[in-house]
């Protein structure tokens, strides 16, 4: 699976480190809504305020906090720090919400809050795929994930301040500034290698508790209330049994014939249930080490599980996308509802039940939880099997199986996630289609949509849209979270460069070349540069100096051939193209050299963060433009003739000009030749096309470069009137030499041109 953020080199590698990327996450819709699946839900219940909270953690990388009221749900608070999807989320305690993801951290928040992180925990080496947590004890968690860990947290300890360099968590919050006045403490990552064993060599850090025994990957935990007892399962089909207070194994039950999805256990920790891709759901006594019944009700994958508070009737739902009641003693099941969406997760309220799909949406059915005898007495129940497909497809009457719910009570509606993208030509707009099949056109250097398509054909539409032009792929882009992710590296993403005219950039000399990685990090991070230079302003009245910000690009030096941008003479003036919306601003999601990966809006940025937060070829650019060095930025070709052609320019040898140099361009520079009939210097066969460059590449020759300056005429009031061809073809003065070299051309070989006087003009 593809991991959002790249880790960076260990400590006594000699191997070329790679370098951090930057990624930035587009919204064009309400913040308040999910893109995603729904992977956790979470109800507290209402005690100061009266009103009770729901919270959703979805595969957009988000958790979100619903103030609940009678028929409606309001978006209080966005909880955005995890970098990849949320995968379990847990309430513990009165005020503190615990998450944990497929970026392989935990997170705490105050879930009251206006969804700032608390602090990060570092130690699983692999996604995180559950969480568990002890009622009575509102300070221990149980996380597990894939790799076969299992760790239990004492939060109380973990979460205690402790500014040493061993430590396996950073505080987020925006109060721990050090010294540097970052707000990340300067804290390392625990290494793979050493966060198994609860004896790492970390004297001066909490490390959690390993509950160590599994070999294959956990996909389910759940713990009692007293904190005594932790069940937990995964790919290997068994349930294990393990006391959390001290990692130590207590049995292994055996049963069923798939990967274990779903585990509860009572208040007392005598029962326990577990749901199963073997689409069964088996009761166990713990007591009695053994299963007393299995419960044949579902036809497919069962992966979540909720149960009333006596553990008398059990809420279920998975793959088969149904939701079914189950009285445990008598065996009566009932089918609830069924939906379009495969059922990942269920949380009581009350007398409904809401339940998450891989869709963003989230609903409320009825449930009767403190009664559900009531439902099933009203009858439509069928017997549960106790054989895996054994289940009756029909009811005790003899009729086919009927929902009792047509409709949810409530909905709290997402928004259609992503789920195709193509990237045009032009290299700035990518076309997108969602999961309700609309089709959208983006522009990415300002992170909105621009033409909305509604239901077309996606493939129709990107053939409708093709243009015949060559630009370097200076970025990519996946849709794992539901959104565009944008993802920039160095140095690739420097390599494409255009013209200020084709941008429409007003005021700015036409032929002056804009770098499309460069301007857009201007884009995003204008929001943080006038934090950054608000801050200095402040400082420096107070000491009376103010930094420059060079001192952040020292190990950059390191670096040979750093190419300052002098056609841009520093100016930090965002462009129209490259402007992002601060009503629905992009997130960025990066890592610097402490602190591991971490995402953020932009307009949620506040100037502090430096060269710890982000990686310093992103600074290196925006405070000192500075860009690394680039390949291909230059075309060679030759100009001849066309075959049996009277007209002759003295030219010899190999011509190099820019990739992005216009077919009208190498028209003007023939004109040139051929009126005023100046001869090349024969001494540099290799010459130099530079046409109308602004001092950043001197390596002038005489090729007569006045020609392309913006003074000249425009090409098409020259006489004599020339076409250039190639392979035969004539082009399109609009063409530029890279879109010639890869649609005409088509050879690895340097581009041969050809040019002929037209007739009759």
């Amino acid at each position: 699976m593809h991991r959002v953020g790249s880790s960076g080199n260990t400590n006594n590698s000699t191997r070329p480190r790679k370098e951090k990327r930057l990624t930035y996450v587009l919204s064009d819709a309400d913040d308040t809504k999910h893109c995603a699946g729904i992977n956790s839900l979470s109800v507290l219940k209402g005690s100061v305020s009266g009103c009770d909270y729901l919270f959703t953690g979805s595969r957009d990388g988000t958790l979100k906090r619903w103030t609940l009221a009678e028929g409606a749900a309001t978006c209080s608070a966005t909880f955005e720090s995890h970098v990849d999807w949320v995968n379990d989320a847990v309430l513990v305690g009165y005020n503190t919400l615990v998450s944990c993801s497929s970026d392989t951290t935990l997170k705490t928040w105050n879930c009251m809050s206006d969804g700032a992180c608390t602090k990060t925990l570092r130690q699983h080496s692999d996604y995180v795929t559950c969480l568990a947590s002890a009622e009575k004890h509102s300070n221990i968690v149980a996380s597990g994930g894939l790799g076969g860990e299992v760790f239990v947290w004492d939060l109380e300890a973990a979460l205690t301040p402790v500014a040493k360099s061993g430590e396996s968590m950073e505080d987020d919050s925006s109060n721990a500034v050090n010294g540097s006045g970052n707000a990340i403490t300067s804290l390392r990552t625990i290494s793979s290698s050493n966060c198994i064993s609860m004896h790492t060599t970390q004297p001066h850090g909490y490390v959690p508790i390993s509950a160590k025994g599994h070999k294959e990957s956990v996909y389910a935990l759940a713990m009692n209330d007293s904190g005594s007892l932790l069940v937990s399962g995964g790919t290997e089909k068994v349930v294990r049994v393990w006391d959390p207070r001290t990692g130590s194994k207590k049995m292994k039950l055996r049963g069923h014939t798939d990967n274990i999805r779903a585990l509860l256990i009572d208040s007392t920790g005598r029962f326990c249930l577990s749901g199963s891709s073997d689409s069964m759901i088996r009761l166990w006594d713990l007591g009695q080490q053994r299963c007393v019944h299995s419960y044949a009700v579902h036809t497919d994958s069962v992966w979540a599980l909720a149960s009333t508070p006596t553990f008398s009737h059990v809420y279920s739902g998975g793959r088969d996308l149904s939701l079914y009641l189950t009285d445990l003693a008598t065996r009566e099941s009932l089918l609830l509802s069924t939906g379009e969406h495969p059922i990942l997760q269920l949380a009581l309220q009350d007398d409904s039940i809401w339940v998450a799909t891989t869709d963003s949406s989230v609903h409320r059915w009825p449930a009767e939880g403190s009664n559900p005898q009531k439902i099933i007495q009203r009858g439509g129940a069928f017997l549960a099997g106790n054989l895996s497909f054994s289940r009756a497809r029909v009811s005790l009457e003899g009729s086919t199986l009927v929902p009792v719910n047509k409709e949810p009570i409530f909905t709290i509606p997402g928004i259609p996630g992503i789920v195709q993208h193509e990237i045009l030509n032009n290299r700035r707009h990518v076309l997108t289609k969602d999961t309700a099949d609309s089709v959208k056109l983006w522009e990415i250097t300002r992170g909105v949509v621009i033409e909305d398509y509604g239901k077309v054909k996606f493939e129709e539409k990107k053939e409708e849209l093709f243009e015949m032009v060559s630009i370097p792929a200076w970025f990519t882009v996946d849709t794992r979270l539901g959104s565009l992710s944008v993802h920039l590296d160095t140095p690739q993403c420097f390599s494409a460069e255009m013209y200020s005219a084709d941008l429409n950039i007003v005021g700015k000399p036409e032929d002056d070349k804009v770098n499309l990685a460069r301007e857009t990090l201007k884009g995003l991070l204008a929001h943080w540069l006038g934090k950054r230079k608000q801050r200095s302003g402040s400082q420096a009245s107070a000491n009376g100096d103010v930094s420059s910000g060079k001192d952040i690009t020292t190990r950059s030096i390191t670096h040979s051939r750093i190419e300052v941008d002098s056609n841009t003479e520093n100016d930090s003036m965002v462009y129209p193209p490259f402007e992002f919306s601060t009503t629905s601003p992009p997130s960025v999601i990066t890592e610097g050299s402490q602190g591991g990966p971490w995402r953020k809006k932009i307009t949620d940025l506040d100037g502090t963060e430096d060269e710890k937060d982000f990686p310093w070829w992103c600074l290196d650019c925006v405070l000192n433009n500075r860009l690394p060095p680039r390949e291909n930025t230059k075309c060679s070709f030759y100009l001849h003739p066309c075959e049996g052609s009277t007209v002759q320019i003295l030219t010899q040898g190999k011509l190099s000009a820019p990739r992005i140099l216009r077919i009208h361009k190498v028209v003007n520079y023939v004109v040139e030749k051929m009126v005023l009939d100046k001869p090349l210097d024969s001494a540099n066969p290799d010459a130099t096309f530079a046409p109308g460059l602004a001092g950043g590449h001197v390596q002038l020759s005489s090729v007569g470069d006045g020609s392309f300056r913006s003074g000249l005429k425009p090409w098409q009031k020259l006489k004599p009137s020339i076409e250039i061809l190639c392979n035969n073809q004539v082009l399109s003065p609009d063409m530029s030499l890279a879109t010639v070299r890869a649609y005409i051309w088509k050879k690895s070989e340097d581009l041969v041109l050809n040019y002929r006087v037209i007739q009759g003009r």
